[in-house]
C-alpha cells in the first residue's frame, strides 16, 4: 500500500500570498492566494489608510491668518515711523511718553524687525513657512495687551494733543483684537487638513545653538523684566519705567521665542524669514545705540553684556540670511522643487 506521502502537497509561503491545499493527493485542488481571497474590502480600507504622504496636500496658510497678518505690517510700520523715526517725541506722537529716547528706538527696532518678518511671512504659501512669524506676533501681543491693562493710567487716554489722545485708543483696541483673533485661528490652523511640507535642509547644528543660546538669553532677561520690572536696575543698562521694562521685555520674549523655535523647525527654509527680521533687529538697535546711547551705563555688568548679545546677534542673523540664500540657489541650480510644493513624507 502506497503511503501517499509523496502525493501530499504542502503549503507554501510565496511572495504575493500563501499557496492553499484542499484534499490529499493527486487530486488535490491546489489555489494559490495572493491575499485578496476574502479579504478585498479589509485590504482597500487599509490601502485609503496608508495613502502615501506625498499625495497628501500641503497645509496652507489660510485667508483669515493672512489678512491679519496684512494688518499688522500696516500697524507695525506706523510704530516703526513713532518709535524709531520721532523716537524724541513720543509726547506728542504715540500712546505714551517714552522716556529716554533710546528705549523708544529700541522699542522701534522692533516694530521695524516685526514688519519684515510678517512681510516676509506673508510670502509664504505652506503654513508652517510662516508659523515661526505668526506665533512671535502672537507672543508680542499677548504681552503688550496684558502691560497695557496693567499700565492704563500711563496711557494718553485723555491727553490734550489729538494726535496723542487717538493713538491710545487705536493701540488699546488694535492690542485686544490682535491677540485674541491670533490665538483662535493658531488653534484653528494646526486642526487644518493636510501635512507639513519635508524638511529638507536642516539647519547646522553649530547655526541652531548660537540662536537658542541667544534666544534663551533674550527669554531669561525679557520674563524677568516683565515679572519684576523694578529688576531693570541692575538688567538693563539704562533707566526703565515699569511700562517700558515690560514693553521692552515683550520684545526679548518674542524674539527669544521665536530663536527658540528655530531648533523646533530644524529646516533653513522655514527660518528665512526669521534670520532676516533677527538681523533687522540688531543692526537698528547699534544704531539706535549711536544715537542715543550717551544715556546708557556702558561700563555697568548689564551694558557689557547687552553689546556682547546685540553684536554677536547681527552675524548670527547674517549667517542664517546667506545660508538660506544659498541653499534656495543651489535648489533652483538644480531644477529641484521647492520645499513648499511637496508634502512631507
Amino acid at each position: 500500500m502506497p503511503t501517499g506521502t509523496g502525493n501530499l502537497h504542502s503549503l507554501e509561503r510565496t511572495d504575493t500570498g500563501v499557496t492553499t491545499v484542499t484534499g490529499i493527493g493527486a487530486g488535490a485542488d491546489v489555489q494559490a492566494d495572493n491575499g485578496d481571497t476574502g479579504k478585498t474590502a479589509d485590504s482597500a480600507a487599509a490601502a485609503e489608510d496608508r495613502t502615501p504622504p506625498d499625495r497628501a496636500e500641503v497645509r496652507q496658510l489660510s485667508p483669515a491668518i493672512r489678512g491679519l497678518l496684512v494688518g499688522f505690517v500696516l500697524l507695525t510700520a506706523l510704530a516703526t515711523n513713532q518709535l524709531y523715526v520721532l523716537s524724541a517725541h513720543t509726547d506728542a506722537y504715540f500712546a505714551w511718553t517714552i522716556k529716554p529716547p533710546l528705549t523708544a528706538a529700541f522699542l522701534g527696532a522692533g516694530y521695524a524687525a516685526g514688519l519684515v518678518l510678517v512681510l516676509l511671512g506673508l510670502r509664504a504659501r505652506a503654513w508652517v513657512e510662516a508659523r515661526i512669524a505668526v506665533v512671535t506676533v502672537a507672543v508680542f501681543s499677548t504681552l503688550t495687551l496684558l502691560a497695557t491693562v496693567l499700565h492704563r493710567d500711563r496711557f494718553h487716554f485723555s491727553a490734550d494733543g489729538s494726535i496723542a489722545r487717538f493713538a491710545a485708543w487705536f493701540w488699546l483696541g488694535i492690542y485686544i483684537v490682535v491677540p485674541l483673533a491670533l490665538a483662535v485661528l493658531i488653534v484653528l490652523h494646526q486642526r487644518r487638513p493636510g501635512v507639513d511640507p519635508p524638511r529638507r535642509d536642516p539647519i547646522p547644528l553649530w547655526l541652531a545653538g548660537a540662536f537658542v543660546l541667544q534666544g534663551l538669553i533674550m527669554l531669561v532677561v525679557g520674563v524677568t523684566l516683565y515679572v519684576a520690572p523694578s529688576t531693570a536696575r541692575t538688567l538693563w543698562p539704562w533707566t526703565l519705567t515699569p511700562l517700558t521694562a515690560r514693553a521692552v521685555a515683550a520684545w526679548l520674549i518674542a524674539f527669544g521665542v521665536a530663536a527658540v523655535l528655530t531648533l523646533v523647525e530644524r529646516d533653513l527654509s522655514r527660518l528665512a524669514a526669521g534670520a532676516v527680521a533677527y538681523t533687522v533687529f540688531g543692526v537698528l538697535q547699534l544704531i539706535a545705540v549711536l544715537r542715543f546711547g550717551d544715556v546708557a551705563r556702558w561700563d555697568s555688568p548689564a551694558g557689557i553684556g547687552y553689546l556682547l548679545v546685540l553684536i554677536s546677534v547681527v552675524p548670527v542673523g547674517a549667517i542664517g540670511c546667506w545660508l538660506v540664500a544659498d541653499r534656495a540657489r543651489r535648489r533652483r541650480a538644480a531644477g529641484a522643487t521647492p520645499a513648499a510644493a511637496t508634502p512631507a513624507g
